[in-house]
């Protein structure tokens, strides 16, 4: 059985108050980031991270269990983001090609605040390495954004692929970018060029979409 689900309608518009909140949570999220990357998970503690956010203690407590919990909005921009531009793409459009096309402008960075925040991400992701807690977010992060990514997957196969085939693809397409920035930050590459993230992360998702005939219908 395939399936072929009609494209999603519009979501309402986010409320100032939502804003608001979304833009604390972020503000935390960065000032944690910069924190763990200086000095280490195990050396900050969440009233450092609410001091540095310019917030209270207890603003920090009302959006996040603990501190290693408040970067899961800065790791989740960068999946919401790639995802935006995988939806952008028209049902039908050649999956292979859509899923490299988004992968590849998400990790690019065209500019410095998208250079820092991928150096961001190189900051955690080797804080995490000594801390399970910071790595229970990162794998958190990624499944949410996997089972985000299946209706996304879904409607640009267009009804050419089974259920099973689309979650195979959108796992594999979220495993290819977190492989790719876990590799990347274990070394000292670029944001660009050989080695970079977008780089390495096209790598994998050839290797593990192609071989699943994601191009169907191609």
């Amino acid at each position: 059985m395939s399936t072929k689900p009609s494209r999603a309608s519009s979501a309402p518009p986010v409320s100032l108050t939502e804003r608001r909140k979304a833009a604390t949570q972020l503000d935390i999220a960065q000032a944690a980031a910069e924190l763990f990357a200086a000095q280490g998970p195990h050396a900050t503690t969440a009233e450092e991270i609410a001091r540095h956010a310019g917030v209270a203690l207890r603003t920090f407590y009302r959006y996040f269990r603990s501190k290693q919990d408040a970067v899961s909005p800065l790791l989740a921009a960068g999946a919401d983001r790639w995802r935006a531009l995988l939806e952008a793409a028209e049902p039908g459009t050649g999956l292979s090609r859509a899923l490299e096309t988004a992968v590849e402008q998400s990790l690019a960075a065209p500019d410095e605040n998208a250079a820092q925040a991928l150096l961001r991400t190189r900051g955690l992701l080797r804080a995490a390495a000594d801390d399970p807690a910071l790595r229970a977010v990162w794998y958190r992060v990624n499944q949410e954004s996997e089972e985000r990514l299946v209706p996304v997957v879904a409607r640009l196969a267009d009804g050419r692929l089974e259920a099973m085939r689309v979650r195979l693809i959108a796992a594999a397409a979220t495993d290819a970018i977190r492989i790719a920035l876990e590799t990347w930050a274990d070394t000292d590459a670029g944001v660009t060029g050989e080695g970079s993230p977008a780089a390495l992360a096209i790598d994998c998702l050839r290797q593990l979409v192609g071989g699943m005939g994601a191009s169907a219908g191609e």
